[in-house]
């Protein structure tokens, strides 16, 4: 019986354990395993020995702490880094909001180390478009042109060390706007094995045009502002309405 106490020789005849998946687990925690084993000899008699064995994080676990991060507002679309751009909050707490100063700021080159493309794309009619728009900005004002201008010849960075960024906005950036920006990522999901993404780093400007225009005008042009339901265009807006729905 003192073969039980020979401690090197147990161990060396017990099997590790096997762990079952979805079995609950501590993170990077030794755990220990008891285990019993019929040992050879004599006395016939079970030995039990305690296995200290290391788990490391389970592949489900990895995935969970990555939709924590995305849930704090961490990680851009396809997990691979944080965001770039400062946000704020907004009425959709699935989106990510940068104020008229942050939008100025990638205007004037703030962020040009980093960012190889940024799009500003104006989700507002084009009448509203013509009356005054921030410089540089793309019209997509229905869902075909946002898949026609970005999907079909998507901007993607040739280092991948920089980043292509799209800002959305409409008048006020709570209906056009964020929808068009959840229509992108929803298409562009459709296009690729999860997480991979053409545009993994989305905002939408808080307060839109008009906010930014009051702010920034400089950055406008022309320098001046029309209003969606301004009274001159009411055919336009009539129009332009059926064709959004």
């Amino acid at each position: 019986c003192r073969q039980l106490f020979c401690l090197p020789s147990v161990l060396s005849s017990v099997p590790s354990p096997v762990l079952k998946w979805g079995q609950p687990l501590d993170r990077d925690t030794p755990v220990k395993a008891k285990r019993q084993r019929r040992v050879a000899g004599r006395c016939g008699r079970e030995a039990s020995v305690d296995l200290v064995v290391w788990l490391q994080p389970s592949r489900s676990a990895q995935l969970e702490e990555i939709e924590n991060l995305l849930a704090n507002n961490e990680l851009i679309g396809d997990f691979s880094k944080p965001h770039l751009l400062p946000t704020v909050e907004g009425k959709d707490p699935a989106l990510k909001y940068i104020s008229p100063g942050t939008l100025a700021a990638v205007l004037r080159g703030h962020f040009s180390s980093i960012i190889e493309s940024s799009i500003v794309v104006d989700c507002r009619y084009p009448y509203e478009y013509e009356g005054g728009h921030i410089k540089g900005a793309v019209n997509l004002p229905l869902q075909r042109d946002v898949e026609e201008f970005l999907l079909e010849q998507p901007f993607v960075p040739l280092d991948a060390s920089r980043r292509a960024i799209i800002i959305f906005h409409c008048e006020f950036s709570v209906e056009r706007g964020p929808n068009m920006c959840k229509f992108l990522r929803q298409r562009d999901r459709s296009c690729h094995e999860y997480p991979e993404l053409h545009y993994p780093e989305l905002y939408v400007l808080k307060g839109g045009y008009r906010e930014f225009f009051f702010q920034f005008p400089s950055h406008c042009e022309p320098r001046d502002y029309r209003p969606m339901e301004h009274p001159a265009f009411k055919e336009e807006l009539r129009r332009f309405r059926g064709q959004s729905r």
